[in-house]
């Protein structure tokens, strides 16, 4: 018995967080090993037999009644309204960060195999279950009726963008520099909060701000014989996220967090599938296993990052989003050797330190406003 099918049998009598934490830390395990054994016909089988176990059980812990279906498929998250709970907002955010950044080491790995447009479709396919359970979990087909059309069309057209942008990047760049370009996405969040979703930022948070992007600034190199203008992609990807962000804190007050989820993913799909008769490539079942682990954690963190904005202020939770940083630098040296250089470090270091100094003063600002009551 392989330790991923103790994990899956596990979940069955032991639905605790750190089930779920083993099962994510064992797939990640399996990442290192298969991308270094991945001409060896005898581990592509065990990988296979071993990721499917993963991905049982996974599937019983989230549609456990005692975790993710009652924790997070809520009243608020079927009936569609926002409410304030700060550390459900956090957590939401620091879980949804690691499974995006396992996503993106898997996209960047599929990448040196096949076109952009042919990621997204083959993945799209595998992200519909996971979102078909959570659909029949809050209700069935009559949880997709929107009551806002155009937001759910502005919304998947700006993850469609984002997608593009971003996977293009991850293909030209070493994934801890990509990602770190693509934590400007809370800047811009914090930066357009005030303008878009009339949430107050202060004049410290506008400094903060622009330091982050001289941060961003620091990763791009520009000027020196290195510059990669590659970095563009994960930037407009960023540029590109935080908008879908803002929109999904002011479609959380009158949408479900179900049907956000599956006109975007819909949308995704059919963006991707429109490019395949242009640039389709016959995909071997191991991949087949790859695109739908993508698929899972995508749909996964996607889920819980609309929860962040229902519980959260915009400009609160964006900053816990840098924690990817941290899973993208393991998996990028566990997974290509890379390790970051000098100028990544750095602009991360500023980035994130900025990041944390806008939570440092809207945790203040909130803490003044009660004081005030």
């Amino acid at each position: 018995m392989t330790v991923c099918e103790t994990i899956a049998i596990a979940t069955y009598s032991n639905h605790s967080a750190s089930t779920l934490v083993q099962i994510l830390v064992l797939i990640l395990t399996e990442f290192d090993t298969a991308f270094h054994n991945k001409k060896s016909m005898y581990y592509s089988h065990t990988l296979s037999y071993d990721l499917a176990a993963c991905v049982r059980a996974l599937h019983t812990y989230f549609t456990s009644e005692l975790h993710l279906g009652r924790l997070f498929l809520t009243e608020s998250s079927i009936k569609g309204h926002a409410s304030s709970s700060p550390s459900k907002a956090i957590f939401c955010m620091l879980l949804g960060a690691a499974l995006l950044t396992a996503n993106d080491a898997v996209l960047k790995w599929m990448t040196g195999e096949y076109h952009v447009g042919q990621i997204m479709f083959c993945r799209s396919i595998f992200i519909g279950v996971p979102v078909a359970i959570l659909i029949w979990r809050a209700g069935g087909i009559k949880s997709l009726r929107p009551v806002n059309s155009k937001g759910h069309i502005a919304r998947a057209a700006l993850v469609i963008i984002g997608t593009f942008f971003f996977i293009s990047g991850l293909r030209y760049l070493p994934l801890t520099e990509a990602i770190t370009i693509a934590f400007a996405g809370p800047l811009f969040v914090t930066a357009l909060a005030q303008p878009l979703l009339n949430e107050r930022v202060g004049w410290r948070r506008w400094i903060a701000v622009l330091i982050g992007f001289v941060g961003i600034t620091v990763v791009m190199r520009p000027g020196s014989a290195v510059v990669q203008w590659a970095v563009l992609f994960p930037l407009a990807a960023s540029l590109t996220g935080a908008l879908r962000d803002l929109l999904t804190r002011h479609l959380c007050t009158e949408e479900t967090t179900v049907n956000m989820l599956f006109y975007s993913s819909l949308g995704v799909s059919l963006a991707g599938l429109a490019t395949t008769p242009f640039i389709w490539k016959s995909v071997p079942i191991i991949d087949w296993g790859w695109f739908a682990l993508s698929g899972l954690l995508i749909s996964c963190a996607h889920f819980l990052m609309i929860e962040t904005f229902r519980y959260g202020e915009a400009a609160l939770v964006a900053p816990f989003k840098y924690s990817g940083i941290i899973w993208a630098t393991v998996l990028g040296y566990l997974i290509w050797n890379d390790i970051p250089d000098n100028s990544t470090l750095a602009g991360a270091g500023i980035i994130f330190t900025a990041g944390l100094y806008i939570f440092h003063r809207e945790r203040n600002v909130q803490s003044e406003q009660n004081n005030q009551k």
